[in-house]
């Protein structure tokens, strides 16, 4: 394919997929955008004999968070353990999510003045790192729930995607699909994330759902599938926008408590 070609073939995606996303407004409720809500997520790779020591010091937290969500500082929060692990990712995770980084800070301060930073787990810990995520498509369920399922996947933004890319896809697409799965009691939350602080080049972002069970996976496939059946084009906006071959998964049981 020469180069002029090429740059047609482009800008033939492109239109496909604007044209794609004014058909879906006109045959789906309208997502807004909301109040920006900030995460604050903590990555942890503990040694497999140490995992049972987790949960204590989950618990250990949980205090400090329950209080912090009562007064309203944060509006949820919750942990991960990973069911599918790779080499050189995480086994852990806590997260905090807010709609101020001031609220993921003062959480944050006050889990540092705990006397969980220096159990004995956290210092086996041969990785660690963290995340301060911010979205605005997003929704829950009040309440607080036990042996959920984090089902998560990871996208960067293929290098000529327009700079409204994550709002495009999200609005016409994303956020609707997530929508219906949580009114019928599929999910729990969902959200669409990017970067509030940047560690690592801008376009990336992440597509979260708690699933209220393992069988709400299937549900979840099966919800994207028949989406993308219903109106295929939207199959290729997606595809005209994001670089497939950074997409990664992520699924991890979890527990979580939402205001």
């Amino acid at each position: 394919m020469n180069v002029k070609a090429g740059r047609l073939w482009e800008l033939s995606i492109l239109l496909t997929a604007t044209l794609w996303g004014v058909s879906a407004l006109a045959q789906t409720p309208e997502i807004k955008e909301k109040p920006p809500m900030y995460s604050y997520a903590s990555f942890w790779t503990i040694p497999r004999a140490q995992w049972p020591e987790m949960a204590k010091v989950d618990a250990a937290d949980k205090p400090i968070l329950d209080k912090a969500l009562a007064d309203g500082t944060i509006i949820g929060y919750g942990n991960d353990t990973n069911v599918v692990h790779a080499p050189d990712g995480d086994t852990h995770a806590d997260w905090w999510s807010s709609m101020s980084i001031a609220g993921l800070l003062t959480v944050l301060e006050q889990l540092q003045n705990s006397s969980t930073t220096t159990a004995p787990v956290l210092q086996s810990a041969t990785k660690h790192w963290d995340e301060i995520l911010v979205g605005k498509y997003y929704n829950w369920r009040s309440g607080s729930w036990h042996g959920l399922y984090t089902y998560a996947g990871f996208y960067r933004l293929s290098a000529n995607a327009p700079d409204n890319a994550v709002d495009v896809l999200s609005k016409n697409l994303v956020a609707p699909v997530l929508e219906k799965l949580l009114a019928d009691g599929t999910l729990v939350e969902y959200e669409i994330d990017t970067e509030a602080v940047h560690t690592d080049a801008p376009g990336r972002f992440w597509i979260f759902s708690l699933a209220a069970n393992a069988q709400a996976i299937d549900k979840i496939n099966a919800a994207i599938r028949d989406a993308i059946k219903s109106d295929p084009l939207g199959g290729v906006a997606f595809n005209s926008m994001v670089d497939l071959s950074a997409h990664r998964d992520y699924m991890a049981k979890a527990n979580a408590s939402y205001k």
